[in-house]
């Protein structure tokens, strides 16, 4: 692994140490991954289709759990905690509380405006109106969506539009005051202003919050993030700040992709 090589560095808020994660026990789709994640910063990972990033992220808030026969093999600690997220001890509930995710297309639930946001609070066991009345508005002001929404929210979270339905997913993770958010190419189902908007958003969020996001488009993470991950074939090619990586990276499988020349 190549290390950031600034001077200074933000705290690290999780450290992925010799990871490797096997399909079934069996498909080996991260090889030994090595790498920091830095507090209240936004990492990208970037690399072709099939090259191990979702599968990267979703070993964040143990989503492989959800499927039998995956395995896991090394560690990713959390700060300033110490705990392995990957740990058979930790409640895999507990870790998606703490780290919420936002996937490729918006996926409201079939419930209220309100209660989308509302779900991870009820989840862990809060019923006091004034709580969630509080945390749902903190919430959707976070992903700025309270003043289009304000006056609808007892209205089907499905009837905005798709940037807004985003930005409702982003509010339901914020709710339970989550200390790292997965973006899994959050944009890629939107339009070029939904689009901005998000990104501009994630700029806010990252003041108040860790954030990884897989994206396919380099442009977006040239513009989003601080620090960038290259993969390929399950393998960590390279990891740096992000300017390093686009202006000058180490290698050259690292310089091809980022031009266009293969992936």
């Amino acid at each position: 692994m190549v290390e950031a090589r600034e001077s200074k560095q933000p705290p690290i808020k999780a450290a992925v140490n010799y990871l490797n994660f096997y399909y079934g026990g069996v498909k080996h789709a991260l090889k030994d991954i090595n790498m920091p994640v830095y507090e209240k910063q936004v990492t990208a990972l970037i690399g072709p289709s099939g090259c191990g990033k979702t599968t990267l992220l979703r070993c964040f808030n143990r989503m492989h759990d959800l499927y039998s026969g995956n395995k896991y093999r090394g560690e990713i600690v959390l700060e300033p905690d110490g705990i392995n997220l990957l740990s058979s001890k930790v409640d895999p509930i507990e870790v998606r509380m703490r780290i919420s995710m936002v996937f490729q297309r918006p996926n409201p639930f079939p419930k209220s405006i309100y209660e989308n946001v509302a779900y991870g609070l009820r989840v862990r066991g809060e019923g006091r109106k004034r709580i969630l009345d509080e945390k749902v508005e903190k919430a959707l002001r976070g992903a700025a969506l309270w003043d289009e929404v304000k006056d609808r929210l007892k209205e089907p979270g499905t009837d905005i539009s798709g940037g807004q339905q985003q930005r409702l997913c982003i509010a339901r993770a914020l709710a339970t005051d989550p200390e790292i958010i997965l973006f899994d190419e959050p944009t890629s189902a939107l339009d070029p202003i939904a689009t901005g908007s998000i990104e501009d958003l994630i700029g806010e969020l990252k003041h108040h919050v860790t954030i990884l996001i897989v994206t396919h488009n380099m442009q977006q993470a040239s513009r989003v993030s601080d620090f960038t991950a290259f993969m390929y074939l399950g393998e960590l090619i390279e990891y740096n700040s992000t300017k390093t990586i686009f202006n000058n990276p180490s290698h050259q499988q690292t310089a091809d992709y980022i031009s266009g020349r293969f992936g």
